[in-house]
């Protein structure tokens, strides 16, 4: 009898085993592309390592001293990187706020099973297409049109709006509208077709329920739309933060890499980039590098439990 019963285990195949032989090449992948180079990063930001002139200096280990230097106010008594911090959350804010609410918008409007309209994988394309130009195709764009000579200071000119050409990239807040527009118009669409997707996945039951219950379309919305959607609005929420933390493309065209003016469009990337292409000091570089993962950590913690938090129960 025990014999039969060893032949049996013998024979008998474990599939447990599987699960981990499919997840070990992500796990493979991470630990040598993501977390090994973030581990390096770190390291790398203890030591004193740069160029001046034509000699190296370092690398010498100095401990923290890289992130007391980016904590030391200047002459004019302001942190830098405290105000490259604000100015990319401003930035991120601009084009994020309004990216959410009109792809919402436009979402429930594609999904609603009462116009049912028609032709959506048309509309879908359309509205993803900006996505797939370049940033910096769109930043040499709006950079040419409302340039001193551009065709936007024409139109201004020509109806008589102004005297003389606006120099709207010298400008603060026209400068930071104009990131913010661009920002906005590449990624709409992407977040359109993915809260169109969480919708989607709804069961169309309960917007029945909801209708024949007695509610309209604000309270089916914020009901029963918004709860059911939150997984996949928390998630597009924290990875567009998560892009904006990481924003350079756009604001260092447009602005020639300066930040202009008076570094209010300077952002957090924008300045890890001058100490790469600059003074070709990695020791700062990595500094920069670590206080911008600990401030998309802290505030992709905060977004998540400030959002799911009333959907957890």
């Amino acid at each position: 009898m025990n014999e039969q019963i060893n032949q049996k285990k013998k024979k008998g195949i474990s599939y447990a085993k599987w699960g981990y032989i499919f997840i070990l090449p992500f796990f493979v992948v991470y630990i040598l592309f993501t977390l090994t180079p973030q581990l390096m990063t770190f390291y790398n930001s203890l030591f004193e390592n740069y160029r001046d002139g034509l000699s190296q200096i370092g690398p010498n280990f100095v401990g923290f001293k890289n992130y007391i230097t980016l904590f030391r106010p200047d002459n004019t008594g302001s942190i830098g990187i405290l105000k490259y911090i604000g100015n990319t959350l401003i930035l991120w804010l601009m084009g994020a706020v309004p990216q959410i609410v009109i792809a919402l918008v436009l979402a429930v409007f594609f999904t609603s099973y009462r116009l049912n309209i028609k032709g959506q994988q048309f509309f879908k394309t359309v509205i993803y297409m900006p996505n797939l130009i370049m940033a910096s195709a769109f930043s040499m764009l709006f950079f040419t049109l409302f340039s001193p000579v551009g065709p936007i200071n024409q139109l201004v000119l020509a109806a008589g709006w102004a005297d003389k050409a606006i120099e709207f990239l010298t400008i603060k807040i026209s400068v930071r509208v104009l990131i913010s527009i661009m920002n906005f118009l590449m990624w709409f669409g992407n977040t359109t077709i993915l809260l169109m997707a969480g919708i989607q996945g709804i069961d169309q039951s309960m917007f029945e329920a909801a209708e024949i219950d007695g509610a309209n379309s604000l309270q089916v919305f914020f009901r029963v739309t918004i709860p059911l959607l939150a997984p996949i609005l928390v998630y597009t929420i924290i990875t567009a933060m998560i892009g904006g933390l990481q924003m350079f493309d756009v604001p260092q065209i447009l602005t020639n890499g300066k930040g202009t003016p008076d570094r209010a469009s300077m952002t957090l990337v924008m300045y890890l980039n001058n100490y790469l292409t600059t003074s070709k000091n990695y020791g700062m570089a990595g500094a920069v590098s670590v206080v911008l993962f600990i401030v998309s950590a802290v505030l992709s913690i905060f977004v998540y439990s400030s959002l799911s938090r009333q959907y957890k129960d």
